[in-house]
C-alpha cells in the first residue's frame, strides 16, 4: 500500500520533529508520531510547535510504533513530495544499524504548484500536510486518468 508521508524537521537538515503517514487505502488508520525538540529554531517554535498537537516520544518508542505500524504490510511504499522527508523516515527505519521493516519504497513525487502549506487543513503538521498530499495526489492520478474532470 501507498503512504503519504510528511516530517517537520527542526531547520533544514535539522532534527525529526514529527513524521505522519496517511495511507492509500480509506478506512485505514494513519501514523502521528512527535519527538522532543531540543532549542527549536525561531521559526519552528513559532510555526510548528504550536501545531504537533500530541506529546512527544523518545526515538526508540517512534521506531517501534512506525515498525508496528509497517511491518504486516508486504510493501509499503512511502510517497513524499521533499526528499529531506524521506531521508528521516528511512533514518527512522535504520535505528540503532538495523532495519526494523524488511521491504519499503519511497517515491518523490513532484508536484508543481502544489503547496503544503496553502492546501493544508493545519499547515506545519505533518498529519494534516500528509492528508493534503495524499488529497493531491489522489485528485491528479483521477485526472490523469480521466476519471473526474477538472
Amino acid at each position: 500500500m501507498r503512504y503519504f508521508l510528511d516530517c517537520e524537521f527542526n531547520g533544514f537538515d535539522g532534527p525529526l520533529i514529527s513524521i505522519a503517514l496517511v495511507p492509500e487505502a480509506e478506512g485505514h488508520p494513519s501514523f502521528y508520531a512527535v519527538l522532543p525538540c531540543h532549542r527549536p529554531t525561531s521559526w519552528v517554535a513559532e510555526h510548528v510547535m504550536p501545531h504537533l498537537g500530541a506529546i512527544p516520544h523518545s526515538r526508540a518508542d517512534v521506531v517501534a510504533a512506525l515498525t508496528a505500524y509497517l511491518i504486516d504490510d508486504p510493501h509499503p511504499v512511502m510517497v513524499a513530495d521533499w526528499p529531506e522527508d524521506i531521508a528521516h523516515a528511512a533514518a527512522l527505519l535504520a535505528f540503532r544499524g538495523r532495519r526494523a521493516v524488511p521491504q519499503v519504497r519511497f517515491d518523490l513525487v513532484n508536484l508543481p504548484g502544489f503547496d503544503t502549506a496553502s492546501m493544508s487543513r493545519r499547515p506545519h503538521n505533518a498529519l494534516a500536510d500528509a492528508e493534503a498530499l495524499r488529497r493531491e495526489v489522489l485528485i491528479r492520478e483521477a485526472l490523469a486518468m480521466g476519471n473526474i474532470s477538472a
